[in-house]
C-alpha cells in the first residue's frame, strides 16, 4: 500500500513532540561520535546536516513513519537550539540534501550502534522477565534464566529495481509479491520486548541462515525459545555452545527414542547429526524432551483434529527437578513475546501496510537499523515505567509510550539541567 505522507500541524516544534534529549541519553553522542570516527563517517567540514544529526533524524524517522522526510527535519531542528543554526536556514534544507546526507553516513554506523548499544534490559527486579528455578540452594526468589525468544519475520521495501536485485520479491499464488522483501532474524527478551540482537538479508536467506549471525548474543543464563523451523543437530550445538541453554519446539515425526521415562512425564533422549550416526549410536547428544496438547478448561482440544494442539519440546535443561515439565510448558508460550514486539516493531511504529521510504539497498538497512534503535529507545522507557511502578512491562501500553514521545515536552531534560548537544560537542541549555 503507497503511503500517505502526512503533515504536522503549523507551527510543530520537536518540543512538541520528539524528545531528542531522551534519546540522547539512551544513545550517548559520545558513542555515536566513536562510532562515526572509527567508521570514517565523520563530517569533514560543518554542514547543514552533520553525520552526529543524521544518525539521530534516521531514528526520528523510524517514529513518524508517515511523515514526511521534510517535517520530520523541521521538527528535529526547529525543537532544538542545538545546531545553532538559524531557522529560516533550516528550512533550506531539501528532500535531495537529506537524501545525501543519509547516502553519505550509509547503514554501517548504524548497524554497528545497534549491535554495540542495544542489549537486555532486565533487571532482578523485572516482573515476567525470568524463569525462577525451584532449586532451594538458589532461594525461591533467585532468577534462573534470562527468557529470550529467537524468532524471524519480513518487512516490504520500495519496488525499485535495485531494491528487487538485492532483496528479492516472495512468490505468491499469482506470481510476485507486489513488494520486495527485507528477511530479518532477532533475538527478543521477552519480559521486555527488547529486540537485542537481529540480522537482515535477502528474502531468499532463510532464517536458519541468518540465526548464525546472531546466535553469539546468547550468553549462560539465559533460556531460548525457538519455534521447529529452527530447529537442526548443527544449529542447536551452535546454540548450546553459546552457554545458554534451550528450549525449541520439534516436529512430531522427529525420531527421538526414549532413553529415560522421567518422573515429570518429560524423558531423556538422543539427537544425531545423521541417521547413520544413528543407527551406530556415534556422537550423540543427550535432549530432554516434553510432549503435551493443548486443551481448554474442560479438557476439549483447543483446534479439534489440528496437529498445532500436540507440542514436543527439546531442551538442555536435563535434570526436571530444576526446571519440571509443565513449568517448561508454559514457560515454551512465551515465545509469542517475540511476536508481540514484532508488531510493536512493524505495525505501530512503521505502520499497518506501510513500505518502507528508503529506495535504495543501503538505505533500507540503514532504516532497519533505525527502526530497532529506535523500538529500544521506547522499550527502555517502558521498562523504566514498569519498575518505578512494580509491574510487568507487558501492562505497559506501547502506543499510548509511542504517543508520550512524541508529546514530550524538552523541558524535562532541561529541569535536570541538562541538554541535547550541539555541533561542536559541548552540552548547553537548549
Amino acid at each position: 500500500m503507497a503511503r500517505t505522507v502526512a503533515g504536522l500541524p503549523a507551527g510543530t516544534r520537536l518540543s512538541d513532540y520528539i524528545t531528542l534529549g531522551v534519546i540522547a541519553e539512551r544513545i550517548p553522542r559520545r558513542m555515536v561520535d566513536d562510532i562515526l570516527r572509527e567508521e570514517e563517517r565523520e563530517s569533514e567540514r560543518i554542514r547543514k546536516l552533520p553525520a552526529h544529526v543524521v544518525v539521530y533524524y534516521v531514528i526520528a524517522l523510524a517514529i513518524y513513519m508517515n511523515v514526511s522526510y521534510g517535517e520530520v527535519l523541521r521538527c528535529l531542528l526547529e525543537g532544538l537550539a542545538w545546531l545553532g543554526r538559524p531557522v529560516r536556514q533550516l528550512r533550506q534544507t531539501t528532500k535531495s540534501a537529506i537524501s545525501h546526507a543519509r547516502t553519505r553516513l550509509g547503514y554501517e554506523p548504524m548497524r554497528r550502534l545497534y549491535r554495540e548499544l542495544v542489549a537486555p534490559v532486565a533487571t532482578d527486579r523485572t516482573l515476567g522477565a525470568w524463569y525462577r528455578s525451584p532449586v532451594p540452594d538458589r532461594g525461591p526468589q533467585a532468577p534462573s534464566w534470562r527468557l529470550v525468544s529467537l524468532d524471524g519475520s519480513t518487512l516490504d521495501v520500495p519496488d525499485e529495481t535495485a531494491n528487487v536485485d538485492v532483496f528479492g520479491r516472495p512468490g505468491t499464488a499469482h506470481g510476485k509479491s507486489a513488494f520486495p522483501q527485507l528477511r530479518f532474524v532477532s533475538l527478543v527478551e521477552c519480559g521486555t520486548h527488547v529486540i537485542f540482537a537481529a540480522a537482515e538479508g535477502p528474502f531468499s536467506f532463510s532464517e536458519v541462515h541468518l540465526t548464525r549471525s546472531v546466535l553469539p548474543q546468547l550468553t549462560p543464563g539465559m533460556l531460548c525459545l525457538a519455534d521447529r523451523n529452527f530447529f537442526g543437530y548443527d544449529l542447536w550445538h551452535e546454540a548450546a555452545s553459546t552457554g545458554a541453554d534451550l528450549l525449541w519446539r520439534v516436529r512430531l515425526d522427529a525420531a527421538l527414542p526414549v532413553t529415560e521415562s522421567l518422573q515429570d512425564g518429560s524423558f531423556l533422549s538422543t539427537i544425531y547429526a545423521s541417521a547413520k550416526d544413528r543407527r551406530s549410536d556415534h556422537d550423540g547428544t543427550p535432549v530432554r524432551v516434553i510432549e503435551y496438547e493443548l486443551v481448554d478448561d474442560v479438557g476439549n482440544r483447543v483446534t479439534p483434529g489440528s496437529k498445532d494442539n500436540h507440542y514436543r519440546l527439546l531442551t538442555t535443561i536435563l535434570d526436571p527437578e530444576a526446571a519440571p515439565a509443565s513449568d517448561l510448558a508454559r514457560l515454551y508460550h512465551e515465545r509469542w513475546e517475540a511476536e508481540n514486539a514484532f508488531d510493536e516493531f512493524k505495525t505501530h511504529l512503521r505502520g499497518r501496510a506501510t513500505v518502507l521510504r528508503s529506495r535504495t539497498p543501503a538505505l533500507v538497512r540503514q532504516e532497519f537499523y533505525g527502526f530497532l534503535l529506535a523500538h529500544y529507545v521506547i522499550r527502555g522507557l517502558m521498562h523504566e515505567a514498569a519498575l518505578a511502578a512494580d509491574i510487568d512491562p507487558d501492562e505497559v501500553s506501547f502506543v499510548h509510550s509511542v504517543r508520550v514521545i512524541r508529546r514530550k515536552i524538552q523541558a524535562s531534560v532541561r529541569h535536570r539541567g541538562t541538554a541535547p548537544f550541539s555541533p561542536s560537542g559541548n552540552r548547553h541549555v537548549a
